[in-house]
């Protein structure tokens, strides 16, 4: 089973965001440049107000969906429910930037917190209905303790990305090659 192109691309960004708190790496959302470059690399458009509150909304949601990776899932369903109410979502479809038609919950003008807590509702209803949220994984590398989501098809992945992934199996090889002839 594979996710639509906005759904794949909105759990993408989700990870990303939850990425950037501190857990061991320090925090990266540390001013609205830095939250600038999280957009950029995951596309978003709307309007923004680039100043502290945005900032600080956004973070706020990040510490607010971290934790939907280690809940069962009705307590994610109520968590999703409770986000799209708050921000009156109205989903509609919509067409921009070169992407096909999608839907969109919220004004391009809404503030980027509640647009980003609507999509990313949004990517999760489509998780939830599909029963995978089992592709809500953190990462296997040791000490890493990054979330990411499994958009692989037969369900096999298991790093937040080629570094730890790299790491980890430059580790095994090295544990192979050192252990004594059999």
């Amino acid at each position: 089973m594979t996710f639509t192109h906005d759904t794949e691309l909105s759990l993408v960004a989700l990870a990303d965001l939850v990425n950037t708190a501190e857990h061991g790496h320090g925090d990266e959302l540390t001013d609205p440049a830095a939250l600038d470059a999280l957009l950029a690399r995951c596309r978003w458009t709307g309007s923004r107000s680039h100043d502290p509150a945005e900032l600080h909304a956004v973070r706020v949601l990040r510490d607010r969906l971290r934790p939907l990776w280690h809940l069962p899932e009705d307590a994610v369903v109520a968590q999703v429910n409770a986000i799209l109410r708050e921000a009156g979502a109205l989903p509609q479809l919509v067409r921009h930037d070169g992407f096909g038609y999608h839907v969109h919950a919220t004004s391009p003008a809404a503030p980027l917190a509640d647009r980003m807590a609507v999509e990313f509702a949004m990517a999760l209803v489509d998780v939830v209905r599909h029963g995978a949220l089992d592709r809500l994984r953190t990462c296997s590398a040791g000490g890493c303790g990054h979330v990411m989501v499994d958009v692989s098809r037969n369900r096999s992945r298991r790093f937040c990305g080629p570094a730890c992934a790299s790491r980890v199996n430059v580790a095994a090889f090295r544990a192979r090659r050192a252990a004594p002839p059999a």
